[in-house]
């Protein structure tokens, strides 16, 4: 039998906690962390062996940002000052169109905290946004291994999104490795087009220099035009900051391997494109006007606030972490993952296997994490972001 849990009434329903997402503006204005936490966090990894898998590692409050990474993960979509993804759309060339898809996707990775990281999302939690005509769902569709899916769609604009993905921490002594597994895709329904990306790695270093920062390769295609694109985000040993947050790459053509477009910049300031036929150089994205200045969303129709959703899941955690009481913080998580030992017991009891509400999820050694969306659009989401 397979089942989904019932949903509470909205009058013992706790309420939901929207906090400002990270942006680069706010990375020293906003601080959730812990005295000494350099300190704390190297006693904390002191006994995980290097080339230990982190999956299953549950951190204490004390390094915790108010937030689900359910939550960060709709952020890095419906979290942006300017429309990038509608240009996307406007673009009238499949050139101009691949260039445009490259600045929406350097937008997507946000700058992090060193030393916190938001809550794992308990199975079955949800996020579900709204941004103009844009309509985001997030499902956590398991809890081991943690694999996210989401969907978004804008039926104005004929753009949808279809992200699955399943980080996998390693600890390698004086770091921490976050791989990304699983792939993301945007239909340009318009154009009949979908391209398919990967996501960087995410790399948290203690030592020499604490640092927190996405690397390693991205490869974004678009099977009908035949465009492909390269890019490599780097950081810098020593945390210097005019190394720090490098970005590179190109666009090509792939079915002659020709270079169409250099890229070169810093995904945390400003990125720029080289058209290699006229030796034009353009800015195709500038952080400062898509990342800083950005609003928290909040509760439009707290009728329609799911009892899953993660505002309202991690609601009591949340609020002591933003009063920086450890202990009240504490004994809510410990309530949250409580409760999710109980319902695993009850579902094994009654020989109830847990299905996604949103999504139809499949596995296979050969492929990976599949997440195909049970709708095909998103409805209009209770919880609104401020344009």
């Amino acid at each position: 039998m397979v089942t989904n849990t019932q949903e509470e009434s909205v009058e013992t329903r706790p309420r939901a906690v929207l906090t400002a997402p990270l942006t680069f503006d706010g990375e020293s204005e906003v601080d959730y962390r812990a005295p000494n936490l350099l300190r704390r966090i190297l006693s904390l990894l002191n006994n995980v062996r290097p080339g230990s898998d982190l999956t299953q590692f549950q951190l204490p409050p004390l390094f915790n940002i108010p937030k689900s990474q359910l939550q960060c993960l709709g952020e890095s979509v419906y979290c942006i000052r300017n429309d990038l993804l509608s240009s996307c759309n406007d673009a009238d060339s499949p050139e101009d169109r691949m260039v445009s898809v490259v600045a929406w996707i350097i937008s997507i990775p946000r700058p992090l905290i060193f030393g916190v990281a938001p809550y794992n999302p308990i199975l079955g939690e949800t996020h579900h946004v709204s941004r103009g005509n844009l309509n985001i769902m997030l499902e956590q569709v398991s809890h081991h291994p943690p694999v996210s899916a989401l969907h978004a769609t804008d039926d104005q604009q004929g753009i949808e999104m279809i992200w699955c993905q399943q980080p996998v921490p390693k600890f390698y002594g004086t770091s921490v490795e976050t791989e990304v597994l699983g792939k993301r895709q945007l239909n340009l329904r318009r154009f009949g087009e979908t391209y398919v990306t990967n996501t960087p790695k995410l790399l948290i270093r203690f030592l020499p220099v604490p640092l927190v920062d996405w690397v390693g390769p991205v490869r974004i295609t678009c099977k009908e035009t035949g465009l492909e694109a390269e890019l490599h985000y780097k950081s810098n040993v020593f945390g210097r900051r005019n190394n720090l947050r490098w970005i590179s790459g190109r666009i090509l053509d792939s079915t002659s391997s020709k270079t169409l477009f250099e890229i070169n910049g810093h995904w945390d300031r400003v990125v720029t494109a080289k058209d290699i036929s006229t030796g034009e150089v353009r800015v195709i994205y500038k952080a400062e006007e898509s990342m800083s200045r950005l609003k928290a969303p909040y509760v439009k129709d707290p009728n329609g606030v799911s009892e899953k959703e993660s505002a309202v899941v991690w609601s009591e955690v949340s609020r002591g972490i933003l009063d920086k009481d450890w202990e009240k913080a504490s004994e809510a998580k410990r309530s949250v993952e409580q409760r999710q030992r109980e319902l695993k017991k009850e579902r094994e009891s009654r020989g109830e296997r847990w299905a996604p509400k949103h999504f139809n999820v499949n596995y296979s050694k050969e492929k990976g994490w599949d997440c195909s969306p049970i709708a095909g659009q998103v409805p209009p989401a209770p919880i609104i972001v401020p344009l």
